[in-house]
């Protein structure tokens, strides 16, 4: 909670559910009230979760709701490409990075039955090499571009390429 509070420019989500109503929370108030005007937020999910689409739905209704418009938010979802075939990649992942500073990789998803219920382990770390270059990797990975092309502001990369892949 801290570390999405704190986000002053980008807060990158992979998580196969949100539905964790205070994470939401957090997530609106920060559209709502953006720390700059390239502050983006960027939410990879399944286009079709195994259990709560609902939920996720109405999460993510709600975030577009709180960004009224003003194109700081961005949900998509991942698509495979072999030449001309495309197959939709269910998103497994629990990622979360903060600004390039902070990072969270595990097993828990963005609720409370993973955050109190399950035996569920996610590491945390503090560490800005370690976390831009784990989002630079993954982004080059889900746009297929080089990670070169990918060093510059946040807020331009997610609206000149991230967009175009949640369109289609």
């Amino acid at each position: 909670r801290r570390a999405l509070r704190s986000a002053e420019r980008l807060i990158y989500l992979e998580s196969q559910f949100l539905w964790s109503p205070e994470i939401v929370s957090i997530l609106a108030d920060k559209l709502r009230n953006p720390p700059s005007d390239d502050f983006r937020i960027v939410a990879v999910l399944p286009a079709r979760p195994k259990d709560g689409a609902d939920v996720s739905r109405g999460a993510v209704a709600a975030l577009i709701e709180a960004d009224d418009e003003q194109r700081r938010f961005l949900a998509c979802t991942l698509v495979a490409r072999t030449g001309t075939l495309r197959d939709r990649v269910y998103v497994h992942a629990k990622i979360g990075i903060v600004d390039d500073r902070w990072l969270t990789i595990g097993s828990a998803n963005l609720n409370a039955h993973s955050f109190f219920n399950d035996t569920e382990v996610n590491v945390q770390v503090a560490d800005p090499a370690l976390a831009r270059a784990t989002r630079l990797r993954l982004w080059s990975e889900h746009l297929g571009v080089p990670e070169a092309e990918l060093g510059g502001d946040p807020a331009d990369v997610v609206d000149r390429l991230w967009r175009p892949i949640a369109r289609a």
